[in-house]
């Protein structure tokens, strides 16, 4: 039997294809299909009455997905970043002071900044000293310091806060032995589990591989929906059910509190997920959201017929399994068929763990005295949308010493063909053997070659190097 996704059937159910384009950056955000731009136009002018038992299946449908529990366990957002947002000030009041929080280098800066925000800027207006650590990561193979990791989770680490894979390096942590740590670090929660909480920044690990977030026991798993088929505007935060009732809500508002139970001196809320939402739910996005799951399915498992989207089908965790099995096989294929080709290119550095089973499908370089920006440009010209910039991950350009702290990105999606990742790759190929573009350098500042030059992060609990204002490329993610 033959597993390979059936892309030549998949592709069909995309307007992009007609373009003659090679959509080369979907780490930032996939094509909707045409089914699920159907979807939104038609629930726009819907009587909203007639979506809450749809919606209520929706949030069955994620759960489902990602191996939930129940929906209860689950609260939507607008994106990743106020997700995590969500956590942040959910566990404010708990943090005691000599508390410390450990991130690693590989974040996202979402799931930096308001740590960062919370220790340095927050807490101290309240006379609470809560420290931030940083685990390094190897500079040569993006692989996370596991033993650097361990020596700074300890009996005053509340929480440790990881990415599932990172969106410069493509490195994808073990979370299990991660949350291994994480829960062997003595802390003491209010609720009287002697555990550190673990937060999962899994908007890069999602769209691509099979997630259980039961069998992972993360305490918070955080991700977008818009890397999974859908229009930007939806995110959903796992949550551990006992460790949600015990925290107090993100955001307090009319959508929160039981019918008529507000009064002068009580106000009483509704049962989860229903105390995390201030305000009505989105509804159309997790409709839509939950409908580009189901489509996922269909496009792995039986793209010339729907199963799933659209019928209400229970959707089971083998069924999951079955279909992120064969999705993460095809994008770890072009993957490695990138890594492969982008080797040959001269002057070429290319980041991150060399081996595609060990990454994202995302692949980020940098050409020997090119600006990042540049390249993304010629590639753009030349028929190749690609990321530029920071990728929203300054801690670990930082860290491999890049100046400017960029790189060109590509990453692949479902609907991406071996053809089309040849047709990049020679692209940069091309660009590498060519003359520089001087009119999209940068006046007054040397070209960098892109080496690698070790840079660790400093002790624990002293101040990061000032961040830059980064580079921006032609295209960013919703997040």
């Amino acid at each position: 039997m033959n597993d390979d996704l059936d892309v030549r059937v998949i592709r069909r159910h995309f307007a992009f294809t007609k373009t003659g384009r090679v959509l080369a950056d979907n780490a930032a955000g996939t094509q909707p299909p045409r089914e699920l731009t159907g979807l939104y136009q038609s629930l726009v002018t819907a009587a909203p009455g007639g979506m809450t038992a749809w919606f209520g299946e929706s949030l069955g449908t994620i759960a489902a997905f990602i191996g939930a529990p129940s929906r209860s366990c689950l609260a939507l957002y607008r994106n990743t970043t106020e997700a995590i947002n969500a956590v942040m000030y959910s566990l404010l009041t708990e943090f005691r002071d000599g508390d410390n929080v450990v991130i690693t280098m590989l974040e996202h800066n979402s799931n930096f900044v308001p740590w960062y925000a919370m220790c340095r800027e927050i807490l101290p207006r309240f006379g609470r000293r809560v420290d931030y650590r940083l685990a390094r990561f190897d500079p040569v193979t993006g692989e996370l310091d596991l033993g650097h990791l361990a020596s700074l989770i300890d009996e005053r680490t509340k929480l440790v806060c990881c990415t599932g894979g990172s969106g410069f390096l493509g490195t994808r942590p073990p979370l299990a032995t991660i949350q291994g740590l994480a829960g062997a670090s003595g802390y003491v929660q209010p609720g009287g589990e002697r555990r550190s909480y673990l937060l999962v920044d899994a908007a890069q690990l999602l769209p691509g591989a099979y997630t259980d977030v039961t069998a992972l026991d993360a305490d918070f798993l955080a991700f977008s929906c818009d890397a999974m088929l859908t229009p930007p505007g939806t995110a959903v935060l796992y949550g551990r059910e006992p460790v949600l009732r015990s925290l107090l809500p993100f955001q307090y508002g009319g959508g929160m509190v039981a019918e008529g139970q507000v009064l002068p001196g009580h106000v009483e809320y509704l049962a989860l997920p229903g105390s995390y939402r201030a305000e009505p739910p989105g509804v159309l996005g997790a409709i839509v959201s939950a409908e580009a799951l189901r489509l996922l399915l269909d496009l792995a498992l039986s793209p010339g017929r729907p199963v799933y989207f659209g019928t209400g089908r229970p959707v089971t965790r083998a069924t999951v399994w079955a279909a992120m099995d064969r999705v993460e096989r095809w994008t770890q294929r072009l993957t490695a068929r990138a890594l492969d080709g982008l080797a040959a290119v001269p002057g070429i550095t290319v980041y991150g763990p060399r081996h595609a089973a060990r990454r994202t499908p995302l692949v980020a370089f940098r050409l020997a005295g090119r600006d990042p920006v540049s390249v993304a440009g010629e590639l753009d010209r030349a028929g190749i949308e690609s990321g530029a910039g920071g990728h929203c991950s300054s801690l670990a350009h930082h860290a491999l010493g890049l100046h400017p702290p960029a790189s060109v990105r590509f990453s692949f999606c479902l609907y991406n063909t071996p053809a089309e990742v040849d047709r990049a790759v020679a692209a940069v190929a091309a660009i590498a053997a060519g003359p520089p573009a001087a009119r999209h350098q940068r006046r007054g500042r040397p070209a960098v070659p892109a080496l690698f030059r070790p840079h660790l992060p400093a002790p624990a609990g002293s101040p990061p190097a000032a961040p830059a204002g980064g580079v921006r490329g032609p295209r960013r993610g919703s997040r």
